[in-house]
């Protein structure tokens, strides 16, 4: 039986896990659902309607496991989806081929490796986060559901990133450190000690602007 994803958001990020997904081999069809658009395909993958008939669709059997292809930019309605289906419909994860994960680490549903990641041993990724290209994350780290991590992020060991995180490109976090739930910081950001407070934070070392 071919096995189908149901990816909420055909946008870029949606069309990426998409094509992950099918090149990958892990999912045989991909269908979107997606409340900004009218149109019935994207890249040859059906559109099948609005967010509101996710629950009919899986009941039908018109899709097995869902994602949500939405981006930074919409950290809480990545969070709401979420929270709206996971209960009555199973969310799937994508483990990008040329990622590492240690046979120790977890990683939960609804999260997403892209290409380039090094997860090592103990570490546990929640829900619905997504790890973009060539994150690494040094063993016994946490990352927080909801959470995105831009490219490049490096965190080294015994970090723990809280719920609703986003993480900008080549941001670094020295050991030990945490990280607030619902903190943002901007590119090439440094922490080097416990955020007091969550808000935006720039520069090395990390300074809250926000």
């Amino acid at each position: 039986m071919s096995k189908i994803l149901g990816i909420i958001g055909s946008g870029h990020l949606g069309q990426q896990l998409a094509h992950f997904a099918l090149s990958g081999k892990q999912y045989d069809k991909v269908v979107f659902f997606d409340d900004l658009t009218s149109e019935t395909h994207r890249n040859s993958n059906e559109i099948l309607g609005k967010t509101d008939q996710i629950a009919n669709c899986f009941a039908q059997g018109a899709f097995h496991e869902l994602l949500i292809g939405i981006g930074y930019n919409h950290m809480q309605a990545r969070r709401d989806f979420y929270e709206r289906f996971y209960a009555e419909i199973p969310f799937g994860k994508l483990i990008h081929a040329t990622s590492w994960v240690d046979p120790t680490a977890t990683i939960a549903p609804g999260s997403v490796l892209y290409p380039g990641c090094c997860i090592d041993a103990n570490v546990k990724i929640a829900e619905n986060a997504l790890l973009n290209l060539n994150c690494t994350v040094s063993h016994d780290c946490s990352v927080g559901a909801h959470s995105f991590l831009a490219p490049r992020v490096a965190l080294a060991g015994f970090v723990s990133v809280g719920d609703g995180c986003f993480l900008g490109i080549n941001t670094t976090v020295k050991d030990n450190i945490s990280i607030n739930s619902g903190t943002s910081s901007g590119a090439c950001t440094l922490f080097v000690k416990d955020t007091p407070e969550s808000g935006l934070y720039i520069g090395q070392p990390a300074k809250k602007i926000a």
